[in-house]
C-alpha cells in the first residue's frame, strides 16, 4: 500500500470515528427517550474500536442510573458479554464498577461469579473491583466478609487499593477504630499505606473532632514519607471549623499558603460554613470570597448557597447581588432558588430598584427555568 493510499485510509478511519463518536454523543446526552440510548449504545459497542471508550460507557451508564432505569442499565452490559473483550480482566471489571456505581451490587456480584465460565481470570484486580462495588452500592456490611474469605478462596492476595477500600467502608459505618486497626494489618503484610489511605482516614477522624488520631496520622505520613496533599490540608481544616475554632482555622489557611499550597472551593466553601454559622463573621467570609475571585477559583454551588442565606440573614443585599450576577454569569443552577428572589426583595426593601429589576431581568434571560418566575415584589418600599 502506498503511503498516499496509507494516508487516505487513516484519514477516513479517523473521520469516521470522530462521525460516530459525535452521533453517540449526541444520543447519550441530548436523547429524551433513554430507550432510544440503550439502543443506540448496544449498535455502537458492535465496533471493536468504540469498545475501548471507557467515558462513554460511564456517561451512558450514569445517564439512565439518573433516570432509575435500571433494567436497561442491565441490558447493555448484559449485551457486552457477547464480545470476546469479555475475556480481557479490565474490560469485565469496567462492566463490574459500572454495576457497583448504579447501586446494582448484585448484579456486579454475579458478574465476579461468572468470570470463570466467561474464560477471564480473576486476579486481585477484579477483586478489587468487587469491593468497591460494595462501597459504591451502600453494602459496606458485605465488604469485610468479602475481604477476609474471598483471597484464601481464589488464591489473592490483598494489595494497598484492596486495604484503602475495607478502610473507607469501615469510616462510612462509623467503624473508625476498625478502619484505623487495618493500618496495622498493612504494616504486618508488608503493605505501605499510601496518600489515599491517609485521606480517607484524615477526613473520618476530622470529621468525629479525633484530633489526637489525627496528630498521629500526620505523624505517620512522615514515617512513609508520604506527602500531604490540598485533600489533606482540607480535611484538618474542616475539623478547626466543625470545633468552631475559626481563628485557628484561619491561621491554618494561612500556614496552607505558606507552603505554597493551591487553595481549591472546598478549602474555601469549608471556611464558609464556619463563617456563615455565626453573624459576627461576614466581612471575614467576603474577604476570603475577594481572595477567591482574585486567585480566579471558580464558586461552585455550595458556595453559592452558603454565602447567599448568609447574606439574606445579615441583609446584606448589596454583597447578595454581587452573587447573584455572578451565579448567572457562571450559569449555576441552585436548588434553593427562593434565595434570589430573597434578595431581589431585599434590595426593593432597600429602596435599590434598580439592582432588584437587573436582577430579575438576568433571571429571565437564564437558561434555567427555575430563574424565569423571578419577580419585582409589590409591597410598599
Amino acid at each position: 500500500m502506498s503511503s498516499i493510499s496509507l494516508l487516505l485510509r487513516r484519514a477516513f478511519s479517523s473521520s469516521s470515528a470522530i462521525s460516530s463518536v459525535t452521533k453517540i454523543s449526541k444520543v447519550v446526552y441530548k436523547e429524551a427517550d433513554v430507550k432510544k440510548v440503550a439502543e443506540a449504545f448496544k449498535k455502537h459497542t458492535q465496533n471493536s474500536s468504540f469498545r475501548k471508550k471507557t467515558n462513554f460507557y460511564e456517561h451512558t451508564v450514569q445517564r439512565l442510573a439518573n433516570t432509575k432505569s435500571f433494567s436497561l442499565i442491565e441490558e447493555i452490559l448484559e449485551d457486552q458479554k457477547q464480545y470476546k473483550d469479555i475475556t480481557d480482566e479490565g474490560f469485565t471489571v469496567r462492566l463490574i464498577t459500572l454495576y457497583g456505581k448504579s447501586g446494582m451490587f448484585d448484579h456486579a456480584h454475579k458478574l465476579f461469579d461468572e468470570m470463570p465460565e466467561l474464560s477471564c481470570k480473576r486476579t486481585v484486580l477484579s477483586y478489587n473491583a468487587l469491593l468497591g462495588a460494595c462501597v459504591n452500592s451502600k453494602k459496606f456490611d458485605k465488604v469485610d466478609g468479602f475481604f477476609r474469605e474471598l483471597p484464601g478462596k481464589l488464591s489473592i492476595k490483598p494489595d494497598v487499593v484492596s486495604y484503602n477500600t475495607v478502610i473507607k467502608a469501615f469510616c462510612e459505618m462509623g467503624s473508625l477504630d476498625s478502619a484505623l486497626l487495618l493500618l496495622d494489618e498493612m504494616e504486618k503484610e508488608g503493605l505501605r499505606p499510601d496518600l489515599i489511605t491517609f485521606n480517607i482516614l484524615l477526613d473520618a477522624v476530622y470529621r468525629k473532632l479525633r484530633f489526637l488520631e489525627g496528630e498521629k496520622l500526620w505523624s505517620m505520613m512522615d514515617k512513609y514519607n508520604v506527602v500531604p496533599d490540598i485533600i489533606s490540608y482540607n480535611s484538618r481544616l474542616r475539623g478547626l471549623v466543625l470545633e468552631e475554632k475559626m481563628q485557628d482555622a484561619v491561621d491554618f489557611v494561612q500556614e496552607m499558603l505558606s507552603k505554597g499550597l493551591k487553595l481549591d472551593v472546598y478549602t474555601y466553601n469549608i471556611l464558609f460554613s464556619g463563617f456563615c454559622k455565626d453573624g459576627k463573621y461576614l466581612e471575614e467570609a467576603i474577604k476570603w470570597f475577594d481572595e477567591m475571585m482574585k486567585n480566579k477559583c471558580p464558586p461552585d454551588r455550595l458556595t453559592f448557597s452558603t454565602l447567599l442565606r448568609y447574606a439574606c440573614r445579615n441583609k446584606d443585599f448589596r454583597f447578595g447581588s454581587r452573587l447573584c450576577r455572578l451565579l448567572y454569569y457562571r450559569r449555576c443552577r441552585l436548588n434553593e432558588r427562593g434565595l434570589i428572589q430573597k434578595v431581589i426583595d431585599g434590595l426593593v426593601r432597600q429602596s435599590n430598584i434598580s439592582e432588584a429589576e437587573i436582577l430579575v431581568k438576568l433571571g429571565k434571560d437564564s437558561r434555567y427555568s427555575c430563574y424565569n418566575s423571578l419577580k419585582m415584589p409589590k409591597f410598599d418600599t
